[in-house]
């Protein structure tokens, strides 16, 4: 549905992306991740047609963003990192005025307003002016003219920016129901929230992807060693000596926030838990905690983003 391929683009002398290639299959959900910088932005306004690649190709259901640019747009439904909405609009009106510029018929208009407006949850505040509303509910609006004329594609750069902790929650809940009926490219930089709705994740780093699988994936592959969280209610210094000297234990970490709390780092080869229960059991100790650890979508994502220079500089 979605096709990049060896996208590049420069601004001057700069380069923004550099061979860029990616497929997102229709129906999926796919986060797109990297720092401030990377090149997120330059990638989905060309892909929306807002600009032209400096060389490579764009293809949306197998229309070429460039050369069939109208046939495009009328397949993808955008969200800018910066909502651009007239704030002295209702947000009905300001609806209309995006199904006319979408060209929707006159007599579909209507049906078309009171399908968005539903599915965004704005039928409370449909007849008040924009620049009046909590920036949830202006998130809500640019989400609800991104999906007039029901687009196959959605596009959606960083939906919850600057939205409070409730608002974060009643977009990412929106956005969950539209995946499916949609395919999504999804910005954010909100890691836990993509690891929740996303089906797979694409990791952008210096204008270039470094990775794209599931979540699980990525863990799989890149976690060395497993970790595990041990809490007991005394005697912690003592087990971490037990436990430093156990096979397979590479490494006993004192968690001084948390007294009694270990994180021991342990090969993947086999799980150490049963014989690390032993270990409290046998020094006489209370087990409050014994837990395996896998790696999170942001210790991937730092992993990949920090790491990358570094091997950057040993093929140069």
């Amino acid at each position: 549905m979605i096709e990049a391929e060896g996208l590049t683009k420069f601004y001057g002398s700069l380069a923004a992306i550099r061979d860029v290639t990616f497929r997102v299959e229709q129906g999926e959900v796919v986060g797109f991740l990297g720092p401030n910088g990377a090149g997120k932005s330059t990638a989905m306004r060309i892909l929306t047609c807002f600009m032209p690649p400096t060389a490579g190709s764009a293809r949306i259901d197998g229309l070429d963003c460039f050369e069939n640019s109208l046939q495009v747009r009328r397949k993808v439904g955008y969200l800018p990192e910066n909502n651009p909405l007239y704030s002295d609009l209702t947000v009905r009106r300001f609806l209309v005025f995006a199904a006319e510029a979408k060209g929707i018929g006159n007599r579909r208009i209507k049906s078309e307003l009171a399908r968005v407006i539903e599915m965004c949850g704005l039928n409370k505040v449909a007849d008040r002016i924009i620049g009046h509303l909590s920036k949830g509910y202006r998130q809500r609006v640019g989400l609800a003219q991104a999906l007039l004329n029901n687009p196959s594609v959605l596009i959606l750069d960083e939906p919850t920016i600057g939205l409070d902790p409730a608002q974060i929650v009643e977009i990412r809940r929106l956005i969950q129901d539209l995946r499916e009926q949609h395919t999504i490219l999804l910005s954010s930089h909100i890691l836990p929230e993509v690891a929740q709705i996303c089906q797979r994740v694409m990791i952008i780093n210096n204008g270039r992807i470094v990775a794209t699988d599931s979540p699980a994936n990525l863990t799989s592959q890149l976690q060395k060693s497993s970790q595990i969280i041990v809490q007991v209610s005394s005697g912690s210094e003592q087990l971490a000596s037990v436990l430093h000297c156990q096979p397979g234990v590479q490494k006993v970490i004192r968690d001084e926030k948390a007294p009694g709390r270990l994180l021991i780092e342990t090969d993947r080869s086999r799980d150490l838990r049963p014989e690390i229960a032993r270990s409290v059991q046998a020094q006489s100790l209370d087990l409050l905690e014994l837990r395996l650890v896998d790696l999170s979508l942001e210790d991937i994502f730092m992993q990949l983003v920090t790491e990358e220079p570094a091997q950057e500089e040993e093929l140069a």
